[in-house]
């Protein structure tokens, strides 16, 4: 051999160096999940809507853990197993065409599958409300959510910005005979159960989130915009209202709460000692 090339450099050494670093990082990412999945996880599931979104998350939970697994296996093996050494060569993709496309085809049917059931679940979601549900307004401000109820005729009053004051900060029309009879209640929203209730969400000021983490329902409170969304709770009690967009400085108090009431019965009499607008 001439005196002046060099001898083939050995690469098994750092590819199993390698290998078991990447190893190191997947058995790392796998207990890190199992810890925090008893620590921190989803709020016990309150609405018939939210296991249709359980279901989804938990869809994307599995093929993302497959694909995250599948990966640094593959790696770790070939940087162990087929590293260049002597006259061998290291491997590379575009020589095994198969492989090429099954690493290309699988992830993306996987994600033609994962989008055609996001789209399933987004229609169930905003799917249009059953004609019995209570209906409510929320409105977000810096740095709380007003609860409008409407008359026991079922209406909301007409609201307009020039009627807005520190007595009126929802701008009822005080022409419009429902203003006096509509139930204003700060942070406090009361529902019935397995009763359908539509939310109308709106905003005054900047962009809230209207988030009830056991009801798997978040929905943006946008200024100048009526959004309506809606669900059926399914298990009585206490629960939290949360904002899920950073709102400003005091982001962190708009927290209200929310109770299921067990029957119609329960929701009229909590009605009735609220003060009326």
């Amino acid at each position: 051999m001439d005196s002046g090339s060099t001898m083939p450099r050995d690469e098994r050494p750092a590819g199993r160096w390698m290998g078991a670093l990447i190893l190191f990082i997947l058995a790392a990412g796998i207990v890190s999940f199992i810890v925090a999945a008893h620590i921190w996880w989803l709020q016990p599931l309150a609405s018939t809507q939210g296991a249709a979104a359980d279901e989804m998350f938990n869809a994307i939970l599995v093929a993302t853990g497959i694909a995250f697994i599948a990966v640094h296996l593959f790696v770790a093996i070939a940087l162990i197993r087929y590293a260049a050494y002597g006259r061998r060569p290291a491997a590379h993709w575009h020589e095994h065409l198969g492989a090429e496309l099954t690493w290309t085809l699988v992830p993306a049917a996987g994600l033609v599958i994962l989008a055609i059931l996001a789209e399933i679940v987004w229609a169930r979601v905003y799917s249009p409300p059953p004609p019995n549900a209570q209906v409510v307004e929320v409105t977000g401000r810096q740095f709380l959510w007003y609860v409008r109820y409407p008359s026991p005729d079922g209406k909301l009053a007409r609201t307009d910005p020039k009627f807005m004051s520190a007595g009126n900060p929802l701008g009822l029309d005080p022409g419009d005979p429902d203003s006096k009879t509509n139930v204003v209640v700060t942070n406090e929203l009361h529902v019935v159960n397995n009763r359908p209730v539509r939310v109308e969400i709106h905003s005054v000021d900047v962009i809230h989130s209207f988030f009830l983490p056991n009801f798997r329902v978040k929905q943006d409170a946008v200024p100048g915009r009526n959004v309506s969304i809606w669900f059926t709770p399914d298990r009585a009690g206490a629960y939290q209202i949360a904002c899920a967009q950073l709102c400003g400085v005091g982001h962190y108090t708009m927290r209200g709460n929310m109770v299921v009431e067990t029957d119609q019965a329960a929701f009229d009499a909590w009605l009735a000692t609220q003060g009326q607008h």
